[in-house]
């Protein structure tokens, strides 16, 4: 392919001046001469280096550094660090030229996102040990964190190019990892962008059906805020307030989760947009000013008391601060209002770089206590990660990333945020370890309550020890922080390390009988061969007599099976994978971009119907199981198993037949029933497998088997379904 060379250097120039002039920082003389020379080596290091679009590659680095100055907000370290974002992985540039070129700072933020870039090149899962590491530098430096969602906001907006299954991989990646770390570092735009570009590629259908209807919606949507604004500026005004008003349509994902929450359609969602009242104040008046305009808005209009939340007097962990109110506004239709300052505007918009520049010159608040709290947290989580799978130390990071919060008051009236559904007992670890393995009970607002009783907003908690307490299993049955659970898991499994590390030793004596090297390599996979979440597990079973010399033998008789599978699979000798004793649906589905026909069962997580989208999955011990794309754990597998993914197609879809499980709801009347089989049976020649109807007050919800051939099929009769007199809704299980 020939190149304009003379045209794309124009273009390098014309995006570097975009980003020297759209920062959300001031930069001097000193701060301009940095980036320029970040700018410099980065455009030697890319000069022979293009992307997969065909464009030269500077443009990826200049466009990371543009969201880094932008949109996240950060200074000229960060931008110069984000230009040379790739340096090290990509030229002949080293840590050590950077460190002369840059200094030590930018060397080492560089090298940390080198160090998360190789490995999601490996060729192996590793998404966990990834995601560990980009909290540990949490500890060091959030730049780095912040630059890496930066750097993937980037190459998801520029996913077009890649191939499908690429694309699922990267948006099931993003969707995992990297949108709850921008929701918690306040990053809400990036967040929903993230998690609505996952969702276009992981589910285009609905994400393209969501955006139409919003782009369908937007005219009346305009309108409704012009009259808003209309009515509410003329009150405004009256009390000399220097304010904006502006309405924004809800993030498509967060839509979509509603639809599914509710299992409403997109037309009976009624607060798909939001409107923001942003005033002007000073520190002193700020939260005066926001309960004034609180006061005049319901005034005006009725607010539902029970959608109300107020993140001015207790701000969210991230920071985040404003005030929540659902109205019903004007033509009596439902509506989100959000007040908040400038300021609080900014941190929204922002994150944790609005929160450290609002930082700079004052007091430490308390946003500042909790963001470091939160920061605290995770290390402790990570820290005491011993004994946890890898499954179970990114849901506990999760939950801490995502979960809503309570706010309580120690006895000496001290704020402490804690996730929501928190107990006496987790309130207890996060005070002090030892107090949480004393904790015999608490005083809750004056009041004598048990260690499992639930927080809410406002208590005042007084905890009660005992030297003679001790943890117990049944405490994870009701505690919520990670800490809480980590320490008593830790101290619980005190004798299990014990026991532990003797079956380790009789484990290590098979395998050196057995002639196999003892590595953590090795370990791994016996832990997967006998379905064990931990090697502690797999040890405790050699310990206690549950494996021997006998079960070792299957795994070495098993051994590297699944590598021979991927090697000759890789290879494309199709020959090999054709079953000895083909099942008669085998042809049904094949696999690869060679279409190669292998034997495959279906997943039991998910409801496959021919004309599905599907993909392959080769497990363990289970050969290949075929998945819906939709199924629940499609994002999960595709984040952290991707080299075991395999692309899937049907053939000959009309020798097949599957059960298919609908759920209907409608008023009740009679003869329903029988109209409901009657379309099924007699109009569309669909057998009933199984029917359930339970009728309460007029109103039935039931649930059906059928006997399906195809989605074409089933699509069809969720259509007649619908149209049958009395039935609300219907929908596939």
């Amino acid at each position: 392919m020939v190149y304009n060379l003379e045209q794309e250097n124009k273009e390098i120039l014309a995006r570097y001046k975009n980003l020297i002039s759209n920062t959300y920082r001031t930069l001097d003389e000193d701060n301009n001469k940095l980036i320029r020379k970040a700018f410099d080596i980065a455009l030697d290091a890319h000069k022979d280096q293009r992307r997969k679009t065909g464009e030269p590659y500077i443009y990826h680095p200049i466009e990371v550094a543009k969201i880094v100055a932008n949109e996240i907000g950060l200074g000229a370290t960060s931008i110069a660090s984000a230009l040379l974002h790739d340096v090290i992985e990509d030229s002949d540039y080293t840590y050590e030229d950077l460190e002369k070129l840059f200094g030590r700072e930018i060397a080492a933020i560089v090298q940390g996102l080198t160090k998360i870039s190789i490995m999601n090149n490996q060729n192996i899962s590793v998404q966990s040990e990834n995601y560990r590491k980009l909290l540990m530098t949490l500890s060091d430096d959030f730049r780095v964190i912040l630059i890496k969602i930066a750097d993937r906001l980037h190459n998801i907006r520029t996913l077009d190019s890649m191939h499908p299954d690429k694309q699922k991989k990267i948006a099931s990646e993003t969707v995992y990892i990297y949108a709850p770390l921008a929701h918690r570092l306040g990053l809400y735009n990036i967040k929903s962008e993230l998690e609505d570009l996952s969702l276009k590629y992981n589910n285009p259908e609905v994400y393209d059906e969501i955006t139409a209807k919003l782009i369908l919606a937007k005219e009346s949507r305009e309108r409704y805020i012009e009259k808003f604004k209309k009515e509410v500026s003329e009150r405004l005004k009256e009390e000399d307030l220097n304010f904006s008003i502006k309405g924004r349509a809800k993030a498509i994902s967060s839509i979509y989760r509603k639809m599914l929450k509710q299992n409403v359609s997109f037309e009976e969602i009624y607060d798909n947009y939001a409107i923001r009242i942003i005033y002007k104040s000073d520190a002193k008046n700020e939260k005066f000013l926001a309960w004034k305009i609180y006061s005049i808005v319901t005034d005006l209009y009725h607010s539902n008391p029970g959608r109300m939340r107020d993140w001015i007097s207790h701000p969210r962990s991230t920071g985040y601060e404003s005030l929540h109110i659902t109205i019903l506004g004007p033509d009596k239709k439902w509506v989100e209002v959000q007040i908040r300052s400038e300021r609080m505007d900014e941190l929204a918009e922002k994150g944790v770089a609005a929160h450290y520049k609002y930082k700079e010159g004052y007091t430490k608040n308390i946003e500042d206590r909790n963001f470091e709290q939160w920061v605290t947290q995770i290390r402790e989580i990570l820290e005491g990660q011993q004994g946890l799978s890898t499954n179970e130390l990114l849901d506990n990071i999760k939950l801490s990333l995502y979960r809503k919060e309570v706010f309580v008051f120690t006895p000496k009236g001290e704020i402490k945020l804690l996730p929501s559904g928190s107990t006496a007992l987790d309130f207890a670890f996060s005070v002090h370890t030892d107090l949480g393995m004393k904790c015999l009970g608490a005083k809750v607002n004056g009041k004598l309550v048990p260690i499992s009783y639930t927080l809410t907003n406002g208590d005042q908690i007084d905890i009660l020890t005992s030297n003679n307490q001790k943890p117990k299993p049944d405490w994870l049955d009701f505690v919520v922080t990670s800490k809480a659970k980590s320490k008593i898991k830790a101290a619980l499994n005190s004798r299990k390390n014990e026991m532990a590390e003797e079956g380790k030793e009789i484990l290590q004596r098979k395998m050196r009988h057995a002639k196999i090297s003892y590595n953590e390599d090795e370990i791994n996979k016996l832990q997967k061969f006998f379905n064990y979440k931990t090697s502690q597990e797999l040890f405790l079973s050699f310990q206690n007599g549950d494996l021997d010399a006998s079960d070792l033998k299957k795994y070495i008789d098993r051994k590297g099976v699944i590598s021979n599978f991927l090697q000759k699979f890789r290879k494309h000798p199709k020959q090999e994978f054709i079953a000895q004793d083909p099942p008669s649906d085998l042809d049904l589905i094949v696999f690869g971009k060679d279409e190669q026909k292998m034997d495959y069962s279906f997943a039991k997580c998910c409801n496959v119907v021919p004309g599905d989208k599907i993909f392959g999955f080769i497990t363990i011990n289970d050969g290949i199981k075929v998945h819906n794309e939709n199924c629940p754990n499609a994002i999960n597998l595709r984040a952290n198993y991707d080299y075991r993914v395999l692309p899937a197609k049907w053939v000959n879809q009309e020798r097949f037949s599957n059960q298919a499980k609908i759920e209907i709801q409608g008023l009740d009347r009679q003869g329903m029933i029988n109209d409901i089989s009657s379309v099924i049976y007699h109009h569309m020649n669909i057998d009933i497998k199984g029917i359930s109807i339970e009728s309460k007050g007029g109103v039935f919800i039931g649930s059906i088997i059928l006997e399906i051939k195809n989605k074409a099929q089933l699509d069809d009769a969720l259509k007649h379904l619908k149209n049958i007199p009395n039935i609300l809704k219907v929908r596939r299980l």
